[in-house]
């Protein structure tokens, strides 16, 4: 099983994050507008994206709180502003990620054990 402690990657493009989630580049540029003290990636000297694991757990806490739990922008920054520094809006979200890894890891013995009959 591959180790997802250490990151093999530093930074990712716009396209491997966009990807990543699902969504396209353009939304990824739209929230980074709609939240600027939130989702802040680096340009390097080309003026291109790059996406650190931090940038990539923000836009997480974004995605979940805009398409998983159908907020508007506006309660979401509301949301975020609210919980920001208390650090429970991380926790949560790695819970709810973990939460999903168990989910995917079960429905992946589902599938096996329904392969068998």
């Amino acid at each position: 099983m591959l180790n997802t402690d250490k990151p093999l990657k530093q930074f990712f493009s716009i396209g491997e994050v966009a990807e990543r989630f699902g969504v396209t580049e353009s939304l990824l540029r739209f929230w980074e507008k709609e939240f600027p003290t939130v989702i802040k990636p680096m340009k390097n000297q080309r003026g291109k994206r790059m996406y650190s694991d931090k940038d990539i757990d923000r836009i997480a806490l974004v995605y979940h709180l805009v398409r998983e739990r159908g907020m508007t922008l506006e309660g979401a920054r509301r949301k975020i502003t609210q919980e920001k520094g208390s650090g429970q809006m991380e926790r949560q979200l790695r819970i709810i990620n973990y939460l999903k890894s168990v989910r995917d890891e079960l429905q992946a013995i589902g599938r096996e054990l329904n392969d068998l009959n």
